[in-house]
This record gives structure tokens, sequence and C-alpha cells, in this order.
């Protein structure tokens, strides 16, 4: 069976993924406050190792999915949220134990 796609609807679908894109990055850039708190300021009151390891999981599952469907904004936005994950669960855990 053939499916035909407006072109109105292409282009409504080609916006939805450029904006996918500004969410990604808005993400990001709202992670990266808690992490120089962490790693510059030493300051880990009232952060969570727990909630943190768990993004962390969530994000290989979603890294994975993006993978399979390949779907380049899951992968893209997913990789990047992992490493800024990880810097806050080491620096989260360099500050607490040492």
């Amino acid at each position: 069976m053939v499916h035909f796609v407006k072109k109105s609807s292409k282009k409504r679908i080609a916006i939805i993924d450029d904006l996918s894109y500004v969410a990604i990055f808005a993400g990001l850039f709202m992670t990266i406050p808690q992490v120089l708190k962490i790693w510059i300021e030493k300051e880990s009151a009232g952060v969570s190792v727990t909630t943190w390891v768990s993004y962390t999981i969530l994000g290989v599952f979603w890294v994975y999915y993006g993978l399979i469907h390949k779907e380049k904004p899951i992968i893209v936005g997913n990789v990047l949220g992992l490493l800024l994950n990880v810097a806050v669960v080491v620096g989260l855990l360099m500050v607490k134990y040492h």
C-alpha cells in the first residue's frame, strides 16, 4: 500500500523536526548550571545521585531507541544529555566522597 503525504504535511513535519533541535538544546542548556554548580562551586546540596543516575540510564535507553529508529534528533540530544548527566553523577560522587 502506497501512502501519499501532502506537501503541507511534509512542511509541518520538517518544521517540527527543526523545532526538536531547539527543544534538545534548550534542555541541555538547562542542565549546564547544575554541572557548573557541582564542578566549579563544589556544591551538591539537594542534588540526588539516584535521580541523576536514573536520568543517565534512561538516556542510554533513548540513545538505543534513536539508533534503532535512525532518528537523528533523538540520538544527538540524548548522547549530549548523557555526557551532561555523567558529568553531574561523577561530580556529585567526587564532591560527596572527597
